[in-house]
């Protein structure tokens, strides 16, 4: 492990940015075994003066400047895009609002010779986070228990790796073996699961997908319930609701299920029809479950 890329997007989080990048160079001035770490943030339209910030405090970054239609999908491909000029043993997705421990480093490094010495070749690896209130987990990788009902149980770190399917790219650390196999995030995908699909994508290839033996950071979960005040809104902004990249994103969904659960696609087109159609229905079955 010689050279790092940390990808990176934001918009509008100037505070959170700076303290998440604050963090991570604690994790790397503190870790004793040196190794280069080249940051690539783009910024999607901040108008909080974040690329300027990051500039300032961070000269040595590579700040890459968005239309403001990138999303986080499309930020981080575009960050990716750039880091794949340079040769770089592991590309690091981080999360702006992520803050990583101190002990980081050390939990990749360990990670990353379990991985080798187990299956020959470098994977990916995801950092699980917790809640900084509640000490709960909030991000890291899941099991898939069904893939017909999309049934997975989320992974607790316990001191050993484990293998998963789903993952979350607030910390992912992908090999470069891996990047040369699958290429990077998919271009089906505008804001979330592109992750999920990422990870997916790479166990179909055998190439290990492993949560890390340590929690590594702390991430608050600030998604809200997606379907509040959803069956009182008119039938335009229910159809605008469904296909809002940062709402329900339909779109992007509706591609997870055709790459990855393709019996799901009736099922999943049925049940957007009735969002939009029957709202209250809906929204009451899928507050019973």
């Amino acid at each position: 492990m010689q050279n790092i890329a940390v990808l990176l997007t934001c918009f509008n989080r100037k505070e959170k940015t700076l303290k998440s990048l604050e963090a991570l160079y604690t994790a790397y001035n503190g870790y004793e075994q040196k190794f280069s770490l080249s940051i690539y943030l783009t910024d999607d339209g901040s108008t909080d003066g974040t690329a300027e910030s990051v500039k300032s405090k961070y000269p040595e970054a590579t700040i890459l400047l968005g239309n403001g239609q990138l999303y986080w999908a499309g930020g981080m491909r575009n960050s990716w895009n750039e880091a794949l000029n340079k040769d770089y043993d592991i590309f690091f997705l981080l999360n702006d609002d992520t803050i990583v421990n101190t002990k980081l480093f050390s939990n990749l490094l360990d990670t990353h010779q379990e991985v080798i010495n187990k299956y020959g070749i470098g994977g990916i690896y995801l950092g699980s986070t917790m809640d900084p209130h509640t000490n709960k987990l909030t991000y890291g990788g899941a099991k898939l228990l069904n893939k017909f009902m999309l049934k997975y149980q989320h992974l607790i770190p316990n001191g050993n790796i484990q293998e998963c399917e789903l993952g979350n790219a607030n910390i992912m650390f992908v090999s470069k073996n891996v990047v040369k196999q699958i290429g990077i995030l998919s271009t089906d995908y505008i804001h979330g699961v592109a992750d999920y699909d990422y990870t997916l994508r790479a166990v179909k290839k055998n190439l290990p997908v492993v949560i890390m033996p340590n929690f590594c950071g702390v991430c608050e979960n600030e998604h809200v319930y997606l379907y509040e005040g959803f069956a009182k809104m008119s039938f335009k902004k229910r159809l605008k609701h469904l296909n809002n990249p940062t709402g329900i994103d339909s779109r992007s969904n509706l591609n997870l299920m055709k790459n990855h659960f393709p019996i799901r696609v009736p099922f999943f087109i049925t049940s957007s029809l009735i969002k939009l159609v029957f709202p209250a229905l809906y929204t009451k079955f899928h507050k019973s479950r």
